[in-house]
């Protein structure tokens, strides 16, 4: 009898599958493309991401504990796709050196061939050319080693050493559109400046991101926000087009209403205008959900459903997921 070869994954390990799932890019075309080979003759670049695969699916702490974990496996590298284990110096100058272009090229050819597969139904019928989904993680270092330091002192040292990851995420495919890292003391607005929006497309934060002067200049590119409006907002109430009454264990908009706060326009170098005051007109959302919480959301668009609103601050919770994640999966890089 012949030998059967329909039977594609019978003794491959799991990682050699996962590998197997990047063939639907042509990685040697990228590499040509990059020159991300250039220079490096031990530590190749299908070599590189083997060995950052296996230290994230690994759990990996460091580039010690990567190349260490590699040596371990001994003669069973060959099912990674590996002939040896890298040194951890060559290692270690590939992750300084070799260009991320590479990967990001990489990453989104990976997105456009699995896109039908990533894909959310539940956000179609939304009519927005995309939404996109904001928010950040903090990556402490030291926080063991500063205890009780800084001005106020916790027990965890939050306050000295670390960095803060800004994820913008397409809320239809779950995946990551843009990444920008800064320091931890950096205030999340700052963020915002960032961003390159298209017009007619919703994006999704929370408040720690409020800035009116950025919310003006949004409305005036119709590109579409729903936020959380901070407690301390001080805004006009210009009309009430809605009201419900809480009822326990049932998730209702409370409230529908057209405000106007009061915000200072910003010069380039991001110094207000304290002598020109304007006015910016938003909607202000009162909602609770089955467990009785409120919340009060912030959009300027005026065409979709209250209960929309609510829908679209709820998809941002599932980027905290991510997030978590993507914090612990950051790690090894950066040690």
């Amino acid at each position: 009898m012949g030998k059967n070869n329909e039977i594609n994954f019978v003794g491959q390990p799991i990682f050699k599958q996962i590998m197997d799932l990047l063939k639907v890019v042509d990685i040697s075309s990228l590499i040509r493309h990059h020159n991300s080979d250039r220079y490096y003759k031990a530590f190749k670049t299908i070599t590189h991401i083997i060995t950052m695969l296996f230290g994230i699916f690994s759990r990996c702490d460091s580039i010690t504990e990567i190349c260490e974990g590699l040596r371990a496996l001994g003669g069973k590298l060959n099912h990674l796709g590996l002939d040896k284990a890298p040194a951890k110096s060559t290692a270690g100058d590939g992750l300084r050196n070799r260009d991320n272009q590479f990967f990001e090229s990489l990453y989104f050819e990976l997105v456009k061939k699995y896109q039908t597969f990533l894909s959310d139904s539940r956000s179609y019928g939304l009519t927005f050319k995309e939404v996109l989904l904001i928010d950040s993680t903090t990556i402490r270092f030291f926080s063991d080693v500063l205890k009780g330091v800084g001005r106020n002192p916790k027990g965890d040292g939050k306050k000295k050493g670390g960095l803060k990851e800004h994820m913008l995420i397409d809320a239809v495919q779950s995946v990551g559109r843009f990444v920008k890292v800064t320091a931890a003391k950096v205030h999340d607005k700052n963020f915002l400046k960032s961003l390159e929006l298209i017009s007619h497309s919703m994006i999704v934060f929370d408040k720690a991101y409020n800035n009116y002067h950025q919310f003006a200049l949004w409305t005036d590119q119709q590109v579409y926000f729903v936020t959380r409006i901070k407690k301390n907002a001080v805004f006009t109430v210009i009309e009430t087009h809605k009201t419900g009454y809480r009822k326990k264990g049932v998730a209702k908009v409370l409230k529908d209403q057209t405000i106007e706060l009061e915000y200072y326009p910003k010069n380039e170098d991001g110094g207000k205008q304290y002598k020109n005051k304007k006015l910016l007109r938003l909607r202000k959302v009162a909602y609770q959900d089955e467990q009785i919480r409120y919340y009060e959301f912030l959009t300027n668009n005026f065409e979709i459903t209250a209960e929309e609103v609510a829908f679209l601050y709820k998809k941002r919770w599932g980027i905290e997921l991510v997030q978590k994640d993507e914090a612990k999966l950051s790690t090894p890089l950066l040690l």
